[in-house]
């Protein structure tokens, strides 16, 4: 693990070229809010780096994640796309269930769409992050992009 970028976003070191490359890599199934709609877009990517990195009063060490494919490799920007790992926990599932990012399925990529579906109903239901009654984000990711180019 490299660096966290947004949300939805990861630059990973990938050890299996000769000489060691950074791809980035997009969570499957997910949309993370944009950095504009705040707070959600910074507490999307801050969680993200809490919960693949180790800080104990020191500066931030990101631990290796694993990286599980489904029907598409890439996505049309060159990016690859998976589903992350980390210590036997499902993370895009895992945002999703703490309200920081929108469940957001995409054909041919849907291995994990009832876990995400199920998760995002529970975060509403419970009123975390985004789904918070008293701070409710109001639009989509892409709503807001298209508002706010």
């Amino acid at each position: 693990m490299q660096r966290v970028v947004s949300g939805q976003t990861l630059d990973v070191l990938n050890p299996t070229q000769q000489t060691a490359l950074i791809e980035r890599v997009r969570l499957i199934g997910i949309e993370a809010p944009d950095f504009k709609q705040e707070p959600w877009g910074t507490a999307a990517k801050n969680r993200l780096e809490q919960m693949i990195s180790q800080t104990a009063n020191q500066p931030i060490v990101l631990k290796p994640v694993f990286l599980e494919p489904d029907v598409q490799e890439k996505d049309s920007t060159g990016r690859w796309l998976a589903y992350v790992w980390y210590n036997g926990v499902l993370i895009n599932e895992q945002l999703v269930k703490e309200g920081y990012v929108l469940a957001a399925p995409r054909l041919p990529n849907t291995k994990y769409d009832a876990r995400l579906a199920r998760a995002q109903e529970y975060a509403r239901l419970m009123g975390y992050g985004i789904w918070n009654p008293d701070q409710p984000m109001r639009s989509t990711p892409a709503e807001f992009r298209r508002q706010n180019p």
